[in-house]
């Protein structure tokens, strides 16, 4: 082993080499992708009405199960296949009319040529995504896709480094151009995501997490600033609403308080209806958090951490709903 240098600038040098020697690959191998090659990939993914297997050993075998995650969360079941463990019972997760896709960087994997015969009695269509398309993998599949390169990225140019980028890029481009193909639409992938702050966003709605009365600061706009503090210090949700026969008459947030405490010495003599906002941004209880955000974030002149929420048929007031809500449920 040669000497470690420690210099920093010789790590960013060598960092920086790197990411562009996978992005120089990344870019001859799109350059490179045929179309009618694609097309026909494309075409045998969409007509299965089953799932998609991936296989593949070693560093191929970790883009296979990056690519079958991609596929399940993107409108496309996938599982992946270890091609060792296939032939000692984990076979059974290919059904008859699967498609497969082959990964391998040499085009030689021993492992997948043995399976090649087995999956054809299953009926099955194989794509392969080969790093060497001179190869017998070639002969054996299907249509292939070229995940070649000139050279790996890394110093000693063994490592998979920029094989491993294509290659995941060519999984990433089919994923992609299947979900244009099937009009995959945002609210589609959040009901793979429903945990996520997407899915969250677009399933569920305001009415689902609104702070309901009596958990709000609720006064009449005769209160004082002394009674609307004290309230808001016993619900603290950010905001005491003014409510008459069940309407929103105003709102008094903490921002409100400090500006207000910053203009006037006396504070806690002056009415509710002096210090609140008469017209408020406020939500209809049937709307996405995600259209409650965008509202949050959008409102002019600046942003707002706390929404009243509206019944939209009568105009009632039914709650509020605060920035945290939105992220934290």
């Amino acid at each position: 082993m040669g000497n470690i240098n420690t210099k920093a600038s010789n790590d960013l040098v060598e960092a920086r080499r790197v990411m562009l020697e996978e992005s120089k690959a990344l870019r001859i191998a799109a350059d490179r992708l045929e179309e009618s090659l694609l097309k026909q990939a494309i075409d045998m993914l969409l007509k299965t009405t089953h799932k998609v297997v991936i296989t593949g050993i070693g560093k191929s075998g970790h883009v296979g199960k990056k690519i079958a995650a991609t596929f399940n969360s993107t409108g496309t079941p996938a599982a992946f296949l270890h091609p060792s463990e296939a032939v000692h019972g984990d076979l059974g997760i290919h059904q008859d009319g699967d498609v497969v896709i082959f990964l391998s960087n040499s085009g030689s994997t021993p492992e997948l040529l043995f399976l090649e015969p087995i999956l054809r009695s299953r009926n099955a269509k194989i794509i392969g995504i080969l790093g060497n398309i001179n190869s017998p993998l070639k002969e054996k599949v299907d249509v292939y896709l070229d995940g070649s390169i000139n050279k790996e990225a890394d110093n000693l140019g063994v490592v998979p480094t920029a094989s491993y980028a294509v290659a995941s890029s060519l999984g990433d481009a089919i994923a992609s151009a299947l979900m244009l193909r099937r009009g995959f639409k945002l609210d589609d992938y959040a009901e793979t995501h429903p945990a996520g702050q997407l899915g969250r966003n677009l399933i569920l709605k305001v009415e689902d997490v609104l702070h309901k009365p009596p958990k709000v600061a609720c006064l009449s706009k005769g209160a004082t600033m002394q009674e609307t503090i004290i309230e808001m210090s016993k619900r603290p949700l950010g905001a005491a609403c003014i409510i008459e026969n069940d309407k929103l008459l105003g709102i008094v947030t903490d921002g409100d308080l400090r500006r207000a405490l910053n203009e006037n010495d006396n504070l806690l003599k002056l009415s509710v209806s002096e210090v609140m906002s008469t017209n408020p941004l406020f939500i209809d209880p049937k709307s996405t958090l995600g259209k409650a955000l965008e509202l949050m974030e959008k409102r002019s002149p600046s942003p707002v951490s706390v929404l009243p929420v509206i019944e939209q048929n009568t105009q009632n007031f039914l709650g509020i709903l605060r920035l945290h809500d939105i992220y934290n449920g």
